[in-house]
């Protein structure tokens, strides 16, 4: 090729241009260089080559060192005149684009799939070329040199891929009548590889037809000396037969060899019968068929007309196990009818089948023909001449053919038609990656209906108005059957048997997730069965992660999660879990914020998966397997909050000891830890229920106080309250007093975050009972710092500043510097309250220096907040703009929204002071936007507050009234009592507005 570069893996790796070699330095260059070429155009994982390079013993440097290497060939590419897009970057690794440049595999590869569609047109001569010249591009063993497991697997398998492209160009030789020219070939093949019984059997034909009959018999004895000796075993069947056909000098064996010699053309079929039968094999129409307008339209776009010379069209749907799929090819394919005036064949090939194995494709084409005129008697006996028929009968007619329940795409290849103005409809549960790749198929993955045509679906099979009746409670059914169209058929053929039945009675019936398989898998039409189908197809280890998934109550998770519950590395549990997807038992849902790949069961599928948990597994192994998931989502929650907070501060753990999670995962997945806090989000909430259900005390209240981060930051007060009730009540029912103490306090916290303050300190209040029985420092501190915000709030500034002192000594003491730097910032709003500024300067800096003045923490901006409203009372605007600046760009950043609120306040009050009135609106404005958001009366009433003030000086008293009637009322219910003041005051003064005060920073 000329103008690129010159990749050859097929022998010693090489690196070419022009004919020149290039040099590539380094065992390291080279495997990474391996890896990109043997995968070209694909994504290979940093993971993937670290594990090659170094073998499952990486340095922590390894991603580095890998990067390194991927620079340095850049470089040398570069040196040659290819720029850098040779080798990008894409997550999670690095991709080699060959365009415009030579890979042999890729040029081997190709010239092998010409050679594929050779044979199926009858070109013999041209096909056995395209082989010949692949095997060619071999120049020794396979990447020689280079080291690496994964490398030297993937030269294994090409090795072996080398050794069938030799029994395939052999054939094609063999067909040919090159048999004499052969038997060296053969025989060198044969010594080298005396255990492959195909190459032993072609040169026992070849030498057979060459007339070399003992010659023949010799090369059977010496094999099966071998095998015998080697393996303990006979011959196959196929060598026995050709020994048996060589001692009788079975006529069949020279008849390829005389048609050679005497150059006669190759047979032809047998010619179509005179009448043109139009063959109508579809199965009667789908009753009551419902939705799927999209799938029909792409399917429809395939009745453009096409010429003869062109591939047939062809529809691909694959979907799980009772989602409509021979459904929806039926009712296409009578819809599209008129479109075919030649006929439609339909047959159900058993892929997955409970009662019979796949159907051969032998059998498949005999029926067709039969289904196409052609009497039993003149239907060929062998695979090839019926497909050669089948092909010439369609040759000029314009046909459909469905082809249902495929298992793989070599089951359905002789069954394709030639001609393009035929049409095909394939159907499967499998990938079947090569029906796009090679045919060019349209492929369709069904999902579950929407709910409305789920409902719909309902209402054509039971009487409508029974569905109309009580539309919530079929809502209800619907979901329960999982959207999923057998489960939705089955549910409304009971309520049709049943009139007496309302649809509330079998929602009831369904509800029991311990019966609900059993309800929807009575009869013949069974749900459990479908599934079971998929099941028994799996490998031991992907059955047992399909199981262990179901374990876990939560929506969706990424692969680190399968890789916990097997106890094994990334890799090999993402093929597994790629597997599953494969074969319709999980689905793939898009990827997190951290840019983990996400997946999740359907509801039906997961309870599927319990119940053969539970009928396969011993208790104690699914239990070490869920345990072992849980402490996995502990590990990394932990070292999320540590990062955010700046260290493993402000928050207390138990005793439960941690999985261990590879670093260099848990440092992909906190590249922002709040990232991926939100995408497990609602796991952890589910993980937490299910901990404290199963008494798992400690984990419960650990995983839940650890997480009480996200549900600050983003302002999930549900989430928090139900997290942390459920906690307290496993702490409790255990007698765990320092579990239901931290809880208790995280309770009265997340109480007067949303202005219920009486109600907090009641949860804190005997928080401290129990701190004063455990004498727990840091517990106790945590409690009076809570304590001390309500104080704080509520007025009572002098008790405030008690308890914060109190707890600022015992955080020093228990070494918690966040929680120490977050006191002393509470005791700078105290002194500002109080007037004292100089002390609030004083003591806002300390925060800052307790957690250090770099890192782009939570607890870096809480000090720094701090700060800036002690230097905005001190006069120094100018730095306390600089502070919320710095603020505000960290609280974006980590979507705290609260946060930014309250910076947002802050800022606006700067700009009243600064006389910056548009400003000062805006940033108003938005703070109360943020506030009603999140429903926080305290930032609304805030802002209504200084918002009441900007329209009276602005002289509009009206609105200004209006403005502080509101911040009257909202900071009432926040219970915000020092504000609440203010705001009285200012209503109050609006009929003397001109000697209205300035105002003044909150506390």
């Amino acid at each position: 090729m000329n103008g690129g570069l010159e990749f050859g893996v097929l022998g010693p790796l090489s690196v070419a241009t022009g004919g020149r070699r290039i040099t590539v330095g380094g065992a390291r260059q080279r495997t990474i260089l391996a890896l990109l070429l043997l995968a070209a155009g694909r994504i290979v994982s940093v993971d993937t080559m670290v594990e090659a390079v170094w073998q499952g013993d990486p340095p922590a440097t390894a991603r580095t060192q890998v990067a390194i290497c991927i620079a340095a060939l850049r470089k040398t590419f570069k040196a040659e005149g290819f720029g850098e897009d040779l080798i990008s970057t894409a997550h999670p690794g690095y991709q080699l684009d060959p365009a415009g440049h030579e890979v042999d595999l890729l040029v081997a590869t190709g010239l092998v799939h010409q050679g594929e569609q050779l044979v199926e047109q009858g070109a013999t001569g041209a096909a056995a070329e395209r082989y010949e010249q692949a095997l060619r591009l071999w120049r020794g063993p396979v990447l020689a040199g280079v080291t690496g497991r994964r490398v030297e697997e993937e030269a294994e398998r090409l090795e072996e891929w080398r050794l069938v492209l030799h029994d395939e160009a052999i054939a094609l030789q063999l067909a040919l009548g090159n048999h004499q020219e052969l038997i060296g070939r053969l025989t060198a093949l044969v010594r080298e590889h005396p255990l492959r019984e195909r190459t032993r059997h072609s040169l026992m034909l070849a030498q057979y037809r060459a007339g070399r009959r003992a010659e023949a018999l010799e090369t059977f004895r010496d094999g099966r000396q071998v095998l015998i000796e080697e393996l303990g075993i006979e011959p196959g069947p196929a060598l026995h037969e050709l020994h048996d056909a060589v001692l009788r000098d079975d006529a069949a064996l020279t008849l390829a060899v005389a048609q050679v010699a005497e150059e006669l053309p190759e047979p032809t079929p047998a010619a179509p019968p005179e009448l043109r039968v139009t063959p109508s094999d579809l199965p009667p129409n789908v009753p009551a068929f419902t939705g799927r307008g999209e799938e029909i339209a792409e399917f429809d776009a395939m009745l453009t007309e096409r010429r003869d010379d062109e591939a047939p069209a062809i529809g691909f749907v694959t979907g799980v196990a009772g989602v409509g799929k021979t459904g929806l090819a039926v009712h296409w394919a009578h819809r599209a009818a008129k479109h075919f005036p030649d006929g439609r064949l339909f047959v159900d090939l058993c892929g997955h089948d409970e009662a019979n194995e796949p159907v051969a494709a032998a059998e498949v084409l005999s029926r067709f023909l039969r289904s196409l005129g052609v009497p039993a008697e003149q239907i060929p006996p062998g695979l090839e001449e019926r497909v050669s028929l089948y092909r010439s009968m369609l040759a000029d007619r314009r046909l459909l053919v469905v082809l249902d329940n495929v298992r793989s795409v070599a089951q359905i290849r002789p069954l394709l038609p030639a001609n393009g103005r035929c049409c095909v409809v394939v159907t499967s549960r499998d990938p079947m990656e090569q029906l796009m790749l090679r045919y060019g198929a349209v492929r369709v993955q069904l999902a579950v209906l929407p709910p409305p045509q789920a409902i719909e679906l309902l209402a054509r099979i039971v009487p409508a108005e029974r569905i109309a009746t009580d539309p919530e409670q079929s809502a209800r059914l619907a979901e329960l059957c999982d959207h999923l169209p057998l489960a939705l058929r089955i549910a409304a053929a009971r309520l049709a048997s049943k009139p007496h039945w309302t649809v509330r009675h079998l929602v009831g019936r369904l509800a029991d997730e311990r019966r609900r398989l059993d309800e929807l898998s009575q009869g013949e039409s069974q749900v459990r069965a479908g599934f079971a189908l998929s099941y028994r197809y799996l490998s031991f280890d992907a059955a047992q992660l399909y199981r262990r998934l179901a374990l876990l109550p939560v929506p969706d998770f990424a692969v680190w999660v399968g890789a916990a519950l097997l106890d094994c590395d990334q890799f090999e549990a993402e093929r597994l879990v790629e597997h599953l997807v494969d074969v319709q038992l999980l689905e793939a849902v898009g990827s997190d914020a951290t840019g983990q790949l996400r997946y999740r069961f359907q509801n039906l599928l997961r309870l599927f998966a319990r119940e053969r948990a539970t009928q396969e597994e011993p208790e104690e192994q699914l239990a070490g397997a869920r345990d072992r998931a849980l402490r996995a989502w502990l590990t990394i929650a932990a070292q999320a909050h540590d990062q955010e907070m700046g260290g493993p501060y402000s928050v207390m753990h138990g005793d439960t000891p941690r999985y261990p999670v590879d670093p260099d995962l848990v440092a992909d997945l906190l590249c922002c830890p709040l990232n991926w806090f939100e995408a497990e989000r609602l796991g952890l909430v589910a993980l937490v229920d299910q901990a404290a259900g199963l008494g798992e005390h400690e984990l419960a209240w650990d995983l839940a106080g650890t997480a009480i981060l996200l549900f600050d930051v983003r302002n999930y007060a549900e989430d928090w309250e139900f997290c942390c009730q459920r906690a307290l009540t496993a702490c409790r029912q255990a007698g765990n007093e320092v579990g239901a103490s931290h809880m208790l306090s995280v309770l009265g916290a997340s109480r007067i975050r949303v202005g219920s303050i009486e109600e907090g300190r009641r949860y804190l209040e005997s928080a401290l009972e129990i701190d004063e029985r455990t004498r727990n420092v840091h517990c106790r501190a945590m409690t009076i710092n809570h304590l001390a915000r309500a104080d704080r709030l509520q007025g009572h500034l002098s008790q405030a500043a008690t308890r914060l002192r109190e707890a600022a000594e015992l955080y020093h003491r228990s070494g918690d510097r966040v929680g120490e730097a977050q006191t002393l910032g509470q005791l700078s709003l105290v002194a500002l309250a109080t007037g004292e500024v100089d002390e609030a300067v004083r003591l806002a800096s300390r925060a800052v220096q307790a957690v250090g003045v770099t890192g782009e923490t939570r607890t870096t901006a809480q000090a720094t907040y701090w700060l800036g409203r002690a230097h905005a009372a001190r006069g120094e605007l100018q730095q306390a703009a600089r502070d919320y600046e710095r603020v505000l760009e960290i609280v974006r950043a980590k979507g705290d929204l609260l946060g930014t609120a309250h910076i947002l306040l802050s800022q606006g009050e700067l700009a009243l002071e600064q006389g910056e009135l548009p400003g000062a609106r805006a940033k108003l404005l938005e703070a109360l936007e943020l506030g009603q958001g999140l429903g926080n009366w305290h930032v609304c009433g805030w802002s209504l507050l200084r918002l009441g003030g900007l329209e009276r000086d602005a002289g509009d008293l009206a609105t200004a009234r209006h403005h502080y009637q509101q911040a009257c009322e909202l900071l009432t219910r926040a219970d915000s009592l020092v504000m609440l003041q203010q705001a009285e005051r200012a209503l109050a003064e609006l009929s003397r507005p001109a000697a209205a005060p300035a105002p003044q920073h909150s506390a």
